[in-house]
């Protein structure tokens, strides 16, 4: 899958209290839905970790979603159609230039977001991780929204939780960082607004 908090409790599906990171409610709250809905991840997730898929994902993937992106006006991800997609704007660590990716991302339960740096289990840090140590302030876009966000890196102290919630979404997630030799960076993000209403 796409490449990709903590909180004290772990709740598959949690629905952010405020915030752009909800669940569709509409769907994940229906029980056939959301049972669907997992069985469908849970088959297409053992696929996703072969070698096959980690080869072909990296290369056919971003131009796809570019497309779909592109036919309906930033509203429509292809992994957006199982998981929770978003794209990343972030500021290029060397260059300076503006950078886009495309990520799955989970909902931490309390109005942010939650991605991983796992690149298809390759063993370097993704560029974006770079970026977003360089240039925290970023911006998001969800579902044709684009909105700026704050981004921080997830510490020990919170990587489990983290990995619970993503692998929640997703079975099996985890098992990118194990292959990638690595420890995979962990970004919360969270909406500037929601830190400005904080702070008042």
């Amino acid at each position: 899958m796409l490449q990709q908090g903590s909180s004290n409790s772990v709740v598959p599906g949690a629905v952010a209290a405020r915030g752009p990171f909800r669940p569709r409610v509409r769907a994940e709250q229906n029980g056939r839905m959301a049972t669907a809905l997992q069985i469908v991840r849970s088959v297409i997730a053992p696929l996703t970790r072969t070698r096959l898929f980690r080869a072909l994902g990296p290369v056919v993937l971003p131009p796809v979603e570019r497309l779909f992106a592109w036919l309906s006006g930033g509203r429509v991800q292809l992994s957006g159609l199982l998981v929770h997609s978003l794209v990343l704007h972030t500021i290029g660590a060397k260059s300076g230039e503006p950078r886009d990716t495309y990520l799955m991302y989970t909902p931490d339960g309390s109005g942010r977001a939650i991605v991983a740096g796992t690149t298809f289990a390759q063993e370097r840090h993704p560029g974006w991780t770079y970026n977003l140590l360089a240039h925290p302030d970023a911006a998001i876009t969800v579902r044709g929204r684009r909105m700026p966000v704050r981004a921080s890196l997830i510490g020990d102290d919170g990587r489990e939780a983290a990995w619970a919630r993503i692998e929640a979404q997703w079975p099996g997630y985890r098992g990118y960082e194990h292959d990638s030799g690595r420890v995979v960076r962990l970004f919360r993000l969270q909406p500037v607004a929601d830190l400005h209403h904080a702070s008042m």
